[in-house]
């Protein structure tokens, strides 16, 4: 079965992020950015593209 490559940009350090780590991702979920290290929240999903806005830790 063929996987869909899905990209993400970090919208903190503008990095692309490791999705292979999340194969079942969907709306809502929580990723963190390998490069940064920012809590992401899956926002959307649609033509190969992951939005996704930074989730406030309250720091």
């Amino acid at each position: 079965m063929e996987q869909k490559t899905l990209v993400c940009v970090c919208p903190e350090c503008k990095n692309m992020v490791d999705l292979s780590r999340y194969p079942n991702l969907k709306v809502g979920d929580v990723i963190e950015c390998q490069t940064c290290g920012v809590t992401l929240e899956v926002k959307n999903i649609g033509g190969g593209q992951v939005e996704v806005d930074i989730v406030d830790e309250g720091k």
